[in-house]
């Protein structure tokens, strides 16, 4: 850490002895203890709340940093990329392999760490501009985070990265990846119990809240198609009723997510077309099965989205 660096733990009313070893391994750290747990995504505005410094980074519970990482998480504010938002390079298995290398979205709204599972390459990776941006290790610049408000609180956890980067890309602003920069992340992703039904819930939130009108019209529908089929696959793959519940979650909530709409819409200064470059008909991620690798349905995918790019042209 660089003097005038900031360690803030933002503790959601945790049960274990989390404010004891803070306390002892880093004292000087500020505790901020919400008193109830707000999901990572609201604890993470609360921690925010309590910091003083113009670049913001998070950081998951379970990441370790490699050595150089709070210099090489700097690089890009202080060589000037111009970005608005970056991740670090994501590792898993002791850093054997990749966690993200950047986030991909699909433009139905499904979304996932790229190059999830593969091996670390031996050979040094470049800056790039991605997606999204993954909240396990996430920069942003303090200017961009309280003009878009931080992070959706309401999500509480899953796809509040992917909201945020989506929508500092409707500002203008432009999300990366520094990979010189790495961290550790204990992965593994289980989806079992309500995690489906938060995934679900808030893939819909992102879209309703994010997408420029003129793309919402031109892939809505798609996305009801695509409703059946991860219905399908839902039912198939025993998480029909954690779908079918998240079905439920976004019709509730969708007057909240609508007036969100207008807020966030608000922030947009660039055309739809440019919003709708960073996404994808490709559905890569080797956690998607055998549906991603369809040869038909990888056809029409591209055939429509390249459909709706052309209409987009620089609405």
């Amino acid at each position: 850490m660089q003097p005038g660096d900031e360690l803030i733990v933002a503790d959601n009313a945790s049960s274990d002895a989390t404010v004891e070893i803070v306390a002892d391994v880093a004292p000087a750290a500020i505790l901020v203890q919400n008193g109830a747990n707000l999901g990572f995504a609201g604890g993470a505005n609360h921690g925010v709340q309590a910091a003083n410094g113009d670049l913001i980074v998070l950081l998951n519970p379970d990441t370790v940093v490699a050595p150089g990482w709070a210099e090489a998480i700097r690089r890009p504010l202080d060589a000037g990329y111009g970005w608005d938002a970056w991740q670090a390079l994501v590792t898993m298995d002791d850093g054997s392999r990749v966690n993200t290398d950047g986030g991909v979205v699909h433009f139905t709204g499904i979304s996932w760490a790229g190059n999830a599972g593969r091996p670390l390459d031996s050979e040094a990776m470049s800056p790039r501009e991605i997606a999204f941006a993954s909240g396990a290790c996430l920069a942003v610049r303090r200017e961009i985070w309280e003009r878009l408000g931080g992070m959706p609180a309401n999500f509480f956890m899953y796809c509040e990265d992917v909201d945020l980067s989506l929508r500092v890309w409707l500002a203008g602003g432009r999300v990366g990846i520094e990979p010189s920069a790495q961290v550790n992340h204990d992965y593994e992703f289980a989806g079992r119990g309500t995690r489906w039904r938060m995934l679900e819930r808030n893939r819909w939130a992102t879209i309703v809240r994010t997408y420029p009108g003129p793309l919402l019209a031109l892939v809505l529908p798609s996305l009801l198609v695509t409703e059946l089929g991860v219905l399908a696959v839902a039912a198939s793959s025993g998480w029909g009723r954690q779908k079918v519940a998240a079905i439920g979650d976004v019709m509730r909530s969708l007057p909240l997510f609508l007036r969100e709409r207008r807020t966030v819409q608000h922030t947009r200064t660039v055309p739809a077309a440019e919003v709708a470059r960073h996404m994808t008909a490709e559905l890569s991620s080797e956690y998607l099965g055998p549906l991603a690798r369809n040869p038909v349905l990888r056809a029409t995918l591209q055939g429509y989205w390249g459909i709706v790019r052309a209409l987009l042209g620089r609405r």
